[in-house]
């Protein structure tokens, strides 16, 4: 039995050519994710500074996006701007 396992990535490279030239994988990959293989199965993900801070927006985004809609049409309080 193959068990096949899905890779998140357009770029890979082995934890051998990772240790050897880290800065240069991360300059051919950019911005864009990179799989790291070990034994050529993914073993990790790689992602630069800026990938995973666009990550971390879109999960702070979606967790928003829950809230508010988790309050949509609950008990609203009218206010007057001077009271606050």
């Amino acid at each position: 039995m193959t068990i096949t396992q899905t890779i998140h990535a357009k770029t890979t490279v082995s934890m051998t050519d990772l240790r050897r030239n880290p800065s240069k994988i991360m300059q051919i990959a950019g911005d864009l994710p990179v799989a790291v293989l070990n034994h050529n199965k993914p073993e990790a993900y790689l992602l630069s500074a800026k990938a995973y801070e666009a990550l971390l927006e879109l999960i702070d985004d979606v967790s928003l996006i829950k809230t508010i809609q988790s309050r949509k049409g609950g008990k609203t309080v009218k206010v007057k701007l001077d009271d606050l």
